[in-house]
């Protein structure tokens, strides 16, 4: 039990995607890629979790990645993310296993648990990530 409750106290919750948003853009001509890029400018919210255990619930979106433990959650279903409908960055998470997860259907609504990373300037990923993640089965049944 106290190992429990010490685990718990460990990890923080991030509340909802609403904590995402405190991010602000600015686009920024990219000598290096030829094209702007928006440059994320995090609040002392955000940066304070940098490398805290975090845990968020969101929709599976099917998107290839060069990590074959990796998958992309949204806070969106598939027809509204941020590749397909509009949204802004700050709506979508990479996450990287820890181990092997199961294949998911698209828009499944998962929860995971992992190292958040603020990810300023590789454009090969996401502006938010988690490392080291975990899926929080039991708290996926509490929808």
């Amino acid at each position: 039990m106290k190992l429990l409750l010490l685990a718990t106290f460990l990890t923080t919750q991030l509340e909802g995607w609403e904590l995402l948003n405190d991010v602000r853009f600015k686009s920024e001509f990219s000598e290096e890629l030829d094209v702007y890029v928006d440059i994320p400018s995090f609040g002392e919210k955000l940066q304070a979790l940098d490398g805290k255990r975090v845990k968020i619930k969101g929709h599976y979106i099917p998107a290839e990645l060069n990590d074959p433990n990796g998958i992309i959650l949204s806070k969106f279903p598939y027809a509204a993310c941020f590749f397909c409908g509009g949204a802004g960055l700050e709506s979508v998470v990479e996450v990287h296993f820890s181990a092997p997860s199961r294949h998911f259907k698209p828009d499944e609504v998962i929860t995971v648990e992992g190292t958040l990373k603020l990810n300023r300037d590789d454009f090969e990923h996401l502006v938010f990530i988690l490392n080291d993640a975990k899926r929080m089965v039991w708290e996926d049944r509490e929808q």
